[in-house]
């Protein structure tokens, strides 16, 4: 499996200084540069209490704008033809699932299959309290989602039946593009995890601070339970420079994370650039440097 270079691009917040439709105009910008994917975040609604994230500050207070990512990459899907459009992740329970399987079937139609759905279920209560949705029940939502679009993707019709989601006799169509849309779990691989990604998956987006061992155990792990191959993300360490993070002796630790197993290597462009208008250098150069790790 050829190793690919990811872009993280921030969909929320003052990054792009309120120009979103520029942020739009970066995917493009980053398939003329060589990347592989763009990717972008969810969250639908906010609460207050966001010191419940775990990994250090949140990025935004709770009231600043977070752009839905499915309609941020049918956006970019219209001007651009090759890079793949991912979600990393998606608060999939969040969706019910015969709206989501409609939504993400339409994008990938539209973009002529390039989708890469990465899923997961969130840290925040509020979101689902918002919803009318029990917290407590995220994990049996996400499998259940993850399930019965499965179904709808690849029946016509479709049946599904679990304790969350129940259907007979139903037809979603268009289908999407790819015979298997790809879909990447996000979190720590637990058992349950393991057993998602053998079931319904097809990629594991570790959680973040994930070390270099992490990544080795859990792609010995994968190599062991899955028969086919499985995308496996790693996010390696940024390394400081002498003004901010630098982007060469960055992409020079790419070699070890491939050794590991990783096959997808995520960069937040934002880490680099300090705002939209210094983003298009920074990917020029991310690409640039990472072409030559991994060659």
């Amino acid at each position: 499996m050829a190793v690919t270079l990811n872009i993280g691009v921030p969909n929320f917040g003052g990054w792009a200084g309120g120009d979103w439709r520029g942020l739009v105009e970066l995917a493009r910008l980053a398939e003329d540069c060589g990347v592989d994917r763009i990717t972008v975040v969810d969250h639908v609604v906010m609460g207050r209490n966001t010191d419940a994230y775990v990994w250090g500050r949140f990025p935004v207070p709770p009231e600043a704008p977070w752009l839905e990512p499915l309609a941020v990459l049918t956006a970019m899907a219209a001007i651009t033809s090759r890079i793949r459009l991912g979600t990393g992740i998606l608060i999939a329970p969040l969706r019910p699932a015969a709206l989501l399987a409609k939504q993400v079937a339409t994008l990938d139609a539209l973009s002529g299959g390039r989708v890469d759905l990465g899923v997961g279920v969130g840290w925040q209560r509020e979101e689902y309290d918002a919803q009318g949705l029990d917290f407590t029940t995220r994990g049996r939502l996400l499998d259940d989602t993850i399930g019965a679009c499965r179904e709808l993707w690849s029946d016509l019709p479709a049946a599904f039946h679990s304790s969350t989601v129940s259907f007979t006799e139903t037809f979603c169509a268009p289908q999407p593009v790819q015979k298997r849309l790809p879909v990447w779990f996000g979190g720590t691989l637990t058992d349950r995890m393991l057993g998602r990604i053998v079931d319904l998956g097809d990629g594991w987006i570790p959680i973040m601070g994930a070390t270099l061992d992490d990544i080795r155990d859990g792609a010995a792990r994968l190599a062991a339970a899955v028969p086919g191959e499985v995308t496996i993300q790693a996010r390696p360490p940024m390394v400081n420079g002498d003004s901010g993070f630098d982007i060469r002796a960055t992409m020079a630790g790419v070699p070890e994370y491939v050794a590991a197993g990783a096959t997808d290597i995520s960069v937040n462009i934002a880490a680099f650039a300090a705002s939209l208008d210094d983003a298009p250098e920074a990917i020029a150069r991310l690409a640039d440097e990472f072409r030559k790790s991994v060659t």
